[in-house]
C-alpha cells in the first residue's frame, strides 16, 4: 500500500483583492470606489514616481471616478518615523480621507501602511514595532507597487527606520493589510537597471528564505517555489533595456508570491544580517541582502539540502551567478564595511526578529562567521 505522508496543519488568511494585467492602473478609481465607496484618497508616493509620470496616470484614474485626491510625494528610501509623521501630519491637515493609496517601491507602500497606522490609531510609529498593535480599525488602502522587489504589497508589515538610530522597525497588523493590489507591467517601464538588480535580488531573497523557514507551512512553500520560479527565469531578461512587458509582468507576479510566502513564513538570517549593514552604513536593502544570501544558504544546506535541490541543483552558486549578472558587490569589503565592525554587525544581527526562523539557529558566534564569509 503506498505511504501517505501526514501534512502539518497551517493556517493561511488571504485577503487580497488582486489586479494583474497591462494599464491595470487604469482602473484605479472604479477599484476605490469598490472597496471603500472613496471620495477623498490620498495617494503616498516617492518624487521618482512623480517626475516618471506614474503618479498622474494614477491621478487621472481617481480624477475620473470623481474622487477628491491629495498627493504626499515625499517618502524617501528606506521610509523613517519621521516620513510617516510628516505624511501622517499632511494627511490630518487635510481632513477626512477615506483611502490610503501606496505607488511606488517597497518604501512607499510601508510608508502608506505606517501612515494609516497613525492615522487610525494615533501615537508614533514605535507604538507599533512589533505584530498586532493596531486596536482600533484601520482605513482601507490599495498597494501599486512600481518595481519587483519587497513584495510589501502581499504583506502586513511595514519596515520602518528609527530616524535617529536607523533600526528598522517591523511593524505589522492584519488591518494595515492593503485590500486590494493592482500589479501593471507597464509601471515598470521606467525602471533604471540598478534598481532593477537590487529589488529583483531582492525578491529572489524573499523566495529563497520563505521556502525553508521554520513558520513556513505547505502553502507559504507553494508560493515561494512558484515565486522563485518566475523570478530565476526573468531575471536576467529584466536587467537588459526595455525588457519586455511579459517579464516585467513575471516578476511582478513572483515578488508578489513570494511576498505572500513571507506573510506566512516570515524570513530568515539573511535578511537578520542584512538589516544592521543598512542601519549601520546606509547600504540599499537589496545590495545588503544578496551580500549574505549565498553565505546562509550554504550554512542552511547542512538542515534544508534537500529542500533547496527542489529550487536549483547549487542554489548558492546561483545565486551568485545572478550577482555578477546585475554587477552587484559580493563581499563586504566592496562597499566600505571595516573588518573591526563585524563583531559590532553580529551583535546587532542576533537581535534581528527574522533570525529566529532560520532553519538551522543562529546566534551571535554564527552570524560573526556569516559576516566573515562575505567579507
Amino acid at each position: 500500500m503506498e505511504k501517505r505522508l501526514q501534512m502539518e496543519p497551517f493556517d493561511f488568511q488571504p485577503s487580497i483583492h488582486l489586479l494583474y494585467g497591462e494599464n491595470r492602473i487604469n482602473q484605479l478609481g472604479e477599484l476605490s470606489k469598490e472597496v471603500a465607496n472613496s471620495s477623498r484618497v490620498l495617494v503616498v508616493t516617492d518624487p521618482g514616481i512623480a517626475s516618471a509620470g506614474l503618479l498622474n496616470r494614477a491621478v487621472a484614474s481617481l480624477e475620473t471616478a470623481e474622487i477628491n485626491v491629495f498627493t504626499f510625494q515625499q517618502v524617501q528610501p528606506n521610509p523613517t518615523t519621521q516620513d510617516v509623521k510628516d505624511g501622517a501630519t499632511f494627511a490630518r491637515q487635510i481632513g477626512g480621507i477615506d483611502l490610503i493609496v501606496g505607488l511606488g517601491g517597497g518604501s512607499a507602500m510601508d510608508c502608506a501602511k505606517g501612515i494609516n497606522f497613525l492615522l487610525s490609531n494615533g501615537g508614533k510609529m514605535e507604538d507599533y514595532w512589533g505584530s498586532g498593535k493596531a486596536k482600533q480599525p484601520m482605513l482601507p488602502s490599495i498597494g501599486i507597487p512600481t518595481t519587483a522587489g519587497t513584495g510589501s504589497e502581499a504583506q502586513s508589515y511595514a519596515l520602518i527606520s528609527q530616524a535617529e538610530t536607523h533600526i528598522k522597525m517591523a511593524c505589522g497588523d492584519k488591518k494595515a493589510r492593503f485590500r486590494a493590489v493592482i500589479l501593471d507591467p507597464t509601471l515598470m517601464a521606467s525602471v533604471p537597471r540598478r534598481v532593477a538588480a537590487t529589488t529583483g535580488i531582492d525578491a529572489i531573497a524573499h523566495a529563497v528564505e520563505s521556502y525553508v523557514t521554520t513558520k513556513g507551512n505547505p502553502i507559504s512553500r507553494l508560493l515561494a517555489k512558484e515565486g522563485w520560479q518566475q523570478l530565476s527565469r526573468n531575471f536576467e531578461a529584466i536587467l537588459k533595456e526595455n525588457p519586455t512587458s511579459q517579464v516585467c509582468g513575471q516578476m511582478l507576479l513572483g515578488a508578489h508570491l513570494a511576498g505572500m510566502a513571507i506573510e506566512c513564513s516570515m524570513l530568515g538570517a539573511a535578511h537578520a544580517c542584512a538589516n544592521p549593514l543598512t542601519a549601520c552604513y546606509q547600504i540599499t536593502h537589496g545590495v545588503a541582502v544578496s551580500l549574505m544570501l549565498p553565505h546562509v544558504v550554504e550554512l542552511n544546506q547542512q538542515q534544508v539540502g534537500d529542500c533547496y535541490q527542489h529550487l536549483s541543483p547549487n542554489l548558492a552558486q546561483e545565486i551568485r551567478r545572478f550577482q555578477t549578472l546585475a554587477n552587484l558587490p559580493i563581499q563586504l569589503r566592496e562597499v566600505g564595511v571595516p573588518e573591526s565592525d563585524l563583531g559590532h554587525l553580529a551583535a546587532e544581527a542576533s537581535k534581528q526578529w527574522t533570525g529566529t526562523f532560520n532553519p538551522v539557529p543562529v546566534n551571535q558566534q554564527i552570524l560573526n562567521q556569516l559576516y566573515e564569509s562575505a567579507y
